[in-house]
């Protein structure tokens, strides 16, 4: 594995006189323990490592992997950017940096690192094939396009490359290789519900809702029980306006995966058209438990008050949505009439004209647009 060899690569810290102590023994010691999976001792070993010599940039990345091959993205985050700063221009640490960076669903981070892999070695198809799925994930579909087409040949058995390059060459109006790339994925996937996940997700994400419904319809009956499924189902009932569908489709993912925000977000939503603003309100403060940052879950609390006649409780939610996505000419509208209706012009009036600025420059990134969603691809740790 690419990461393992550049890590491997640093050099051994460096002797110092300490009684009892030789650095280049404990290191060896620790990189055993890595590579046996004994992540705590591997821990203490780095550790020890760095307080004989803090300048041990292969210290500092080992023990960034350690806390990688743990899940502790934040402590991996620290341990490497310590090491880049010593090592400045080891490869190996950028590709880690990205890797976690992508597993925090950093997309913009992770894709700066891999562009740098790529830069030291253009041939890493590691790292192209990870700085394509950052650039798709941003929905930057021309750079996902041009980074991933060199991998075709190696990752045409892959599902997700060819739904991710199919959606690309989809926005990018290329109909031909959008279609060779779907039609790929259905000789590979054959009729399995993930395969039809995938095609109703593609569908979805061109807007053939149609189609969508369909191949997510066969998704759920191969298999019930499969994440994302009914969720995207809903979004798909839910944008032709068959709202009863949509909320059962939604609470069906709900039964599956109760750890996703996004279903009790766009149940929400469907209790809100319904004029129900309490169970709405419910569903949106279930799904901010779950990750206090999303804005359309605040806003859609802050609805909920302005729907009960309670606009001064709503103004609160609506300004921390106005934070986390200050280029939404909606919300920035939304809570411009929350503040008019409390009496306060002024405020009011800033807001509406900064939705009126936002809209004027086509900025608005069409955050109220009902979108499905599915995991990340794959890291692909080779």
């Amino acid at each position: 594995m690419f990461v393992c060899l550049l890590v491997a690569a640093l050099a051994a810290p460096a002797p110092h006189a300490v009684p009892g102590q030789d650095p280049e023994e404990l290191f060896k010691q620790a990189q055993d323990a890595l590579a046996a999976g004994d992540y705590a001792k591997a821990e203490e070993g780095f550790r020890a490592v760095l307080k004989i010599d803090p300048q041990s940039a292969a210290a500092y990345s080992n023990l960034g992997v350690v806390y990688m091959r743990q899940r502790r993205w934040d402590g991996a985050v620290q341990a490497l950017t310590h090491a880049k700063k010593l090592a400045p221009q080891e490869a190996g640490i950028d590709l880690n940096l990205g890797l976690v960076y992508y597993h925090k669903l950093d997309f913009q981070k992770a894709a700066s690192h891999f562009e740098r892999v790529l830069q030291a070695y253009p041939e890493h198809s590691q790292a192209r094939y990870l700085l394509g799925m950052s650039y798709f994930l941003q929905d930057e579909f021309a750079p996902a396009a041009q980074t991933l087409e060199p991998l075709f040949s190696d990752e045409k058995n892959n599902l997700d490359f060819l739904f991710v390059l199919g959606i690309c060459y989809g926005k990018l109006k290329r109909t031909q290789e959008s279609t060779h790339a779907f039609e790929q994925l259905v000789r590979v996937g054959g009729d399995t519900a993930h395969m039809h996940l995938l095609l109703g997700k593609a569908y979805m994400d061109l807007y053939e809702h149609q189609k969508a419904q369909a191949e997510l319809e066969r998704a759920v009956a191969l298999n019930p029980q499969l994440p994302f499924a009914h969720y995207n189902l809903g979004v798909v009932f839910q944008r032709l306006g068959m709202l009863d569908k949509a909320g059962r489709e939604f609470d069906a993912e709900i039964a599956v995966s109760p750890r996703e925000p996004w279903s009790y977000e766009s149940r929400g939503t469907i209790y809100l058209d319904q004029g129900d603003p309490d169970r709405a309100m419910q569903c949106f403060r279930k799904a901010l438990t779950l990750n206090n940052q999303l804005p359309q879950s605040l806003a859609g609390v802050g609805k909920a008050y302005a729907r009960k006649g309670q606009p001064a409780k709503a103004i609160p939610y609506l300004k921390q949505a106005v934070e986390l996505q200050s280029d939404s000419a909606t919300l920035h509208y939304q809570l411009g009439q929350a503040y008019l209706k409390t009496g306060q012009r002024a405020d009011g009036e800033k807001e509406l004209a900064e939705a009126g600025r936002l809209q004027t420059q086509s900025r608005e990134k069409q955050e109220e647009r009902i979108s499905g969603r599915l995991p990340a691809p794959e890291a692909k740790e080779q």
